[in-house]
């Protein structure tokens, strides 16, 4: 190993190194006689860098022997070679083949879940508005029952009503002219009420009843008609809906078997492909195989 020489400075530092006294009493006191103090330094040499270590190689033992083989002594590399290839080919094609086979069958469910998703939510969105429908029909119904009860009702006491006065007019017009018969036969006086009654008030009134009674049962006929109106349309659409859906669920399942049926028809055509390309393969090598000696 190479020495290095030390500074002559550094040798004086070393030699001019004294030892301090330092306070380690309880409580610090100042020292105000401090020795002077110099500053001094040095520079030492660069090293060198250590040369890399060589390499370790054992000593050798034994006896060394040699010998010589010639080209085809052994195998012949083309034809040994030619099944290895052939098994890594096939192998490498039969799971090329059953990786896309698996990613288009994925890619078949996905779809078809997605369509059965959007036909599922478009069912459930046609199943929603018939039945809000059928409510706004049944609340327009009970609505429309509600006034005709009310309107019934109305015209029930507005009868009795009428009866009573009738019946009333009619007790006490006969009284009034038993009365004023009796009085107009003993020539008391004229009653001017019973004529007026008799002349005005009457035909008026059975006049006015009669056209109030027709009106009633014309709108009653046309209510029952503009109902069984309504409820035969209703019937017809309905009706005509699910016709519709029901060639519509029809197309699709032909759809979806049509589909099926040609994604069978094209997985037995490549396995047919693939199973003809492994026959040609072995063909080809069991010609190719040389003759056994």
């Amino acid at each position: 190993p190479q020495a290095f020489a030390h500074s002559s400075l550094g040798d004086d530092l070393v030699r001019k190194h004294k030892t301090l006294e330092v306070n380690t009493e309880n409580y610090l006191e100042e020292i105000e006689d401090r020795p002077i103090e110099t500053d001094v330094d040095t520079q030492t040499d660069v090293f060198m860098d250590r040369p890399p270590s060589p390499l370790f190689v054992p000593a050798k033992t034994g006896v060394d022997r040699e010998t010589q083989i010639f080209e085809g002594d052994l195998f012949v590399f083309d034809a040994e070679v030619e099944p290895i290839l052939q098994v890594l080919v096939g192998k490498t094609l039969e799971q090329s083949l059953m990786e896309v086979l698996e990613e288009e069958e994925l890619s078949n469910m996905r779809a078809h879940q997605e369509e059965f998703d959007q036909v599922s939510r478009a069912e459930l969105a046609e199943a929603q508005r018939m039945e809000e429908a059928e409510n706004r029909r049944m609340a327009e119904k009970e609505r429309r029952v509600a006034q005709e009860r009310q309107r019934v009702a109305a015209e029930r006491e507005v009868a009795l009503k009428v009866a009573s006065r009738s019946f009333s007019h009619r007790y006490v017009f006969d009284v009034v002219a038993d009365v004023f018969g009796t009085l107009n036969e003993s020539g008391f006086f004229y009653d001017p009420l019973v004529r007026e009654i008799e002349t005005v008030f009457a035909p008026w009134l059975l006049e006015s009843v009669g056209g109030h009674a027709q009106t009633v049962i014309e709108a009653n006929n046309l209510l029952e008609e503009m109902v069984g109106n309504a409820v035969k349309l209703q019937e017809e659409r309905k009706a005509a809906s699910l016709a519709a859906y029901e060639a519509q669920q029809k197309a699709k399942a032909d759809a979806l078997a049509a589909a099926e049926a040609q994604r069978i028809k094209e997985e037995e055509e490549a396995a047919a492909a693939a199973e003809a390309a492994a026959a040609a393969e072995a063909a080809a090598a069991a010609e190719g195989e040389p003759a056994p000696a």
